[in-house]
């Protein structure tokens, strides 16, 4: 893991296609692209929050500035399988992500106040200081099955199509499984297009062309609007 990037600073789009959609978005892109390092995996997620869902609640009134705390793994990890612990920022649209890789166990113990990470560094100072600052709790669990590509001329571009997005808010815990319940509507894809510089022309053309535009989407904002806040604010059972 020495060589894994811990540091981002790059553009993300977002669009919601239907299965219409990826099957003529595929077709022009496909020359373009070739398959990323790790080209097929499971994105695991759990999101940590304050308990009245402050940081989440703050990022949908579409601020400047705004800030999440994550711990992702790809594919279900074993407890002493590589998982990273993700602060990620957007400012003006640019988004930086800081990350430290860890074990699994220890960092879901570190996350969870159980017992510091064991290790010092910059990063680890920093999300340190947003967990004594903040003291978020983990809130919910988000997988999906992801696609991963990159442009032929330009590694730094990269394409991703995710899959069967699922929650849950039990179970709160990388190493017990990716089930969950749908997020998405049957054959919705979220697609993110991802560089530190302006896309390519083709694909500005492709997209234009398809008639099909970015969105402002989050997955752990769509979970908690459509099915954390009535929990929340009115007491119903929508627990996965």
């Amino acid at each position: 893991m020495n060589e894994t990037k811990l540091t981002f600073k790059r553009t993300e789009k977002k669009y919601l296609l239907t299965a219409e959609q990826y099957d003529a978005l595929w077709e022009g892109m496909a020359p373009y692209l070739e398959p990323d390092e790790y080209p097929r995996s499971t994105v695991c997620s759990i999101y940590y929050d304050t308990d009245d869902y402050r940081l989440i609640r703050h990022s949908l009134d579409a601020p400047v500035y705004k800030e999440k705390l994550r711990l992702r793994s790809y594919n279900v990890p074993g407890e002493q399988d590589p998982v990273f612990v993700e602060l990620k920022k957007k400012f003006k649209g640019v988004v930086y992500k800081r990350r430290v890789c860890l074990p699994a166990r220890k960092a879901a113990a570190w996350l969870n106040g159980e017992s510091p990470p064991g290790e010092d560094g910059q990063m680890i100072r920093e999300i340190d200081w947003f967990l004594h600052s903040v003291q978020p709790r983990a809130k919910v669990y988000l997988a999906c099955d992801r696609y991963a590509w990159r442009a032929k001329d330009d590694p730094e571009l990269r394409i991703t199509f995710d899959r069967e997005l699922r929650w849950r808010e039990t179970e709160l815990d990388l190493c017990a499984g990716d089930r969950g319940e749908p997020l998405l509507p049957e054959g919705q894809v979220l697609m993110e297009i991802k560089t530190p510089a302006a896309a390519p022309l083709w694909l500005a053309h492709l997209l234009s062309e398809l008639k099909i535009f970015p969105v402002s989407f989050s997955k752990y904002g769509t979970c908690y609007k459509e099915h954390i806040l009535n929990e929340y604010i009115f007491g119903g059972s929508t627990h996965a």
